[in-house]
């Protein structure tokens, strides 16, 4: 994959031999503050270099999701971060491979995604839930044949023709790119990309997924069968309101999307996907972490009747399943202590500690 404009040309790539000094190699730092770190990212290895063209410069707005998450008012201390993510995430932009990270629900597998997308001024993230029903094509885009059908027939009712002759000329209308395909479009930074809840989808999903992420590219078949002499078609994008070009219906990327897959695990993913993606296991957050969390989250006010509920909740996490967002929850109605009795209050907490699995908290 070469062109005379690919910014990673052979000459540019970097000696493997070299080594820079430690604290230097990390693009993401964790650290909640933004920066155009990702301007030091270097070349892919050859193997992961692709060449999309021409680049695609969209407009991306405030990502409302990632304000949610990361406590605009503080970010730089919303998100807690070790140094085996920070590690696992810069391993996955170097490399130019899908990061899969696993947990159980509420260690922040999901916000891991906005936490690098805002640190690296890389715009709102490409979410894409995954169910048992998703496909690959759901990803990729959605054609619109109803739509563009009922088009041509008013076409043809409002110029008396009849089934020949009558053409919707405009069907990149009708092609709207989904989040995989949106973050496939060859623009000259990464966009961050969420597939979440990974272990929830089809059996064959993750193998469907393996040569979009080999390739780096993929078809629309019904751009690819237009007639020789319409070769570029503006399309929708999953984001917002930019149309694209798009050359005989086929998208590459340029830069390959950071690309975080989150699974409960729940099921077994197949060794051809594993060795294809940088993998991570997050560890439910300890007595510390869990106390930085609340404070950034909720406020230092709320650490002062924290104790005893973290406490209980650090018990019914060794016995069984919950989850930090549960914890969260009852620390914020227990601020309104004063408006409520101790009996009220308890019976609000055990109600909201109440374990993942239904047995009594």
């Amino acid at each position: 994959m070469t062109s005379e404009g690919h910014a990673h040309s052979a000459a540019a790539e970097p000696d493997p031999g070299a080594r820079s000094a430690p604290e230097d190699w990390r693009i993401y730092r964790g650290t909640g503050e933004a920066h155009d770190g990702i301007d030091r990212l270097p070349p892919p290895p050859r193997w992961r270099a692709f060449d999309g063209l021409p680049v695609v410069k969209l407009r991306l707005g405030y990502d409302n999701a990632g304000g949610r998450r990361l406590a605009p008012a503080d970010r730089g201390r919303s998100y807690q971060v070790d140094e085996e993510t920070i590690d696992h995430v810069n391993s996955a932009m170097y490399l130019r491979r899908p990061l899969l990270v696993t947990g159980r629900p509420g260690t922040g597998k999901s916000t891991l995604a906005y936490s690098i997308a805002y640190e690296l001024k890389l715009g709102p993230v490409l979410y894409w839930p995954i169910t048992s029903r998703s496909t690959v094509e759901d990803g990729l885009y959605r054609y619109d044949a109803v739509g563009r059908l009922q088009e041509a027939s008013l076409k043809r009712y409002e110029q008396g023709q009849g089934d020949e002759g009558v053409e919707v000329a405009d069907v990149g209308r009708y092609v709207r790119l989904g989040p995989l395909g949106t973050a496939l479009l060859p623009q000259a930074r990464p966009r961050v990309l969420l597939l979440d809840e990974l272990d929830k989808s089809d059996v064959d999903l993750p193998n469907d997924l393996l040569n979009i992420f080999e390739e780096g590219a993929f078809e629309i078949p019904e751009l690819a069968r237009l007639p020789e002499d319409k070769p570029w078609v503006k399309v929708m994008i999953h984001d917002g309101t930019d149309r694209v070009q798009v050359e005989r219906g086929r998208v590459m990327c340029r830069a390959f999307p950071i690309v975080i897959l989150t699974s409960n695990g729940e099921r077994a993913f197949p060794p051809a996907f594993l060795r294809r993606c940088v993998r991570l296991e997050i560890k439910p957050p300890d007595e510390r972490k869990l106390a930085l969390i609340i404070e950034s989250q909720l406020g230092s006010a709320s650490m002062a009747d924290a104790d005893a509920v973290i406490q209980r909740f650090l018990r019914l996490r060794d016995e069984g399943d919950v989850a930090t967002d549960q914890l969260l929850n009852a620390l914020y109605l227990t601020a309104f202590g004063q408006q409520q009795s101790e009996a009220t209050r308890d019976r609000v907490v055990e109600a909201l500690l109440r374990p993942l699995d239904n047995r009594p908290a």
